[in-house]
C-alpha cells in the first residue's frame, strides 16, 4: 500500500504580508523625497544664477558707468571692451537693452545688438563665468538655430536644465506713453531664425511659482517675477500679454480656465474650471500637481 505523500503549501503571514507593504511604502515615499529633493535643489540652483547675474550687472554699472552691452564708444574701447556701433541698439548707452533692425532699435529681439553684447561684456569683464565671445555690436542674422552646440556660444544655459537659456532683453516696446521701459532676464526655450527669437515654455509651473515665490510675490503677472517670455523678435507677445501689464496695471482677472496647457489661470476650483471673472489668475497648480511644462519666467533688474 503506497503512502500518501502531502505538501504543505507556503504562504504569507499578515505579518510578512505588512513587512512588504511598509517596505514598498518605504521605497515609493524615499523615490517622491528624492524627486522633491532634487526639484528643490534646482530651483536654489536658478535663483542663485539669477542673483549672481544680478550682482555681475551692478558690479559691473558701478565700475564702468553703463550696463554691459548698453556701454557705448568711446567709453567700450577705451575700457578695453569690443568696439560698438553707431546705430540704436549698437550701446547707445540709454539705460535700455536693445538689439538692432532697419537702423534703429528693436526691443525684444535677442540675438544681436546690445542683448548679445550683454553677455560678451561681463564674460570679457570675467564678472561671469563661461566664455561668450562670438557676437558683436553690428551683427545682423548670424544666429540661426536651436541647436545648443550654436546658442551655447551666445547664451548661457539656465541651471534648471530642460534645454533653458538666459537672455536679457527690454520691454519698451509694448508699454503706454509715459512708463519707465524695464530691463528683463528671461528663462525659456530659445529658437534663433534671422535674428528673430522664438521663445518657448520650458519650466514646469510648479518650479515658476516656486522661484517667484521665493524671489517675490508668487503671483504670474504682478511684482518683478511674472511668468513671460519674448518670443517672433518682440516683447509682449509671449505668455501673459506685456510684462508692464503686472508691474503699473496690475495682475489679469479676466476668466481663464485652468488646463493642461496653462502656466496661470483665475479659476477657484481644484480643477480649475471655470475661470472666474474678477478674480486675481494664479499659477495652475491644481493641475497635474503643478508638473506639466507650460511656464517661462522673466525677473525685472534689481
Amino acid at each position: 500500500m503506497r503512502e500518501k505523500r502531502t505538501h504543505s503549501q507556503a504562504a504569507f503571514t499578515l505579518i510578512e504580508l505588512s513587512i512588504v507593504l511598509v517596505i514598498i511604502g518605504l521605497i515609493v515615499g524615499g523615490v517622491l523625497v528624492g524627486r522633491d529633493l532634487i526639484s528643490a535643489a534646482a530651483v536654489r540652483a536658478q535663483i542663485s544664477q539669477i542673483e549672481k547675474y544680478q550682482t555681475a550687472v551692478n558690479t559691473f554699472r558701478g565700475k564702468y558707468g553703463y550696463l554691459p552691452g548698453d556701454i557705448p564708444d568711446p567709453a567700450a574701447t577705451q575700457f578695453g571692451f569690443q568696439p560698438r556701433g553707431t546705430l540704436p541698439g549698437q550701446g547707445d548707452g540709454n539705460g535700455q537693452l536693445q538689439g538692432h533692425s532697419n537702423g534703429g532699435a528693436a526691443y525684444g529681439l535677442l540675438a544681436n545688438g546690445e542683448n548679445n553684447m550683454f553677455w560678451v561684456d561681463l564674460s570679457t569683464a570675467h564678472l561671469i563665468d563661461g566664455s561668450f565671445s562670438l557676437a558683436h555690436a553690428t551683427d545682423i542674422n548670424v544666429i540661426n538655430s536651436g541647436a545648443d552646440a550654436v546658442l551655447a556660444g551666445y547664451f548661457p544655459a539656465a541651471k534648471l536644465g530642460q534645454g533653458s537659456y538666459v537672455y536679457v532683453y527690454s520691454d519698451g516696446a509694448s508699454i503706454p506713453s509715459g512708463w519707465n521701459p524695464q530691463n528683463y532676464y528671461g528663462i525659456s526655450h530659445l529658437f534663433i531664425i534671422s535674428s528673430q527669437n522664438i521663445g518657448t515654455e520650458s519650466l514646469t509651473v510648479r518650479q515658476a511659482y516656486d522661484i517667484d515665490k521665493k524671489l517675490d510675490d508668487g503671483l504670474p503677472q504682478s511684482g518683478n517675477v511674472i511668468a513671460f517670455f519674448t518670443m517672433n523678435a518682440w516683447a509682449g507677445s509671449g505668455e501673459g500679454d506685456d510684462p508692464d501689464n503686472g508691474i503699473n496695471g496690475g495682475p489679469y482677472t479676466t476668466p481663464v480656465p485652468g488646463d493642461p496647457t496653462t502656466c496661470f489661470d483665475n479659476s477657484t476650483s481644484n480643477s480649475g474650471t471655470p475661470g472666474v471673472n474678477g478674480n486675481p489668475q494664479h499659477y495652475s497648480l491644481e493641475i497635474n500637481n503643478g508638473l506639466n511644462v507650460n511656464c517661462a519666467l522673466s525677473f525685472r533688474f534689481q
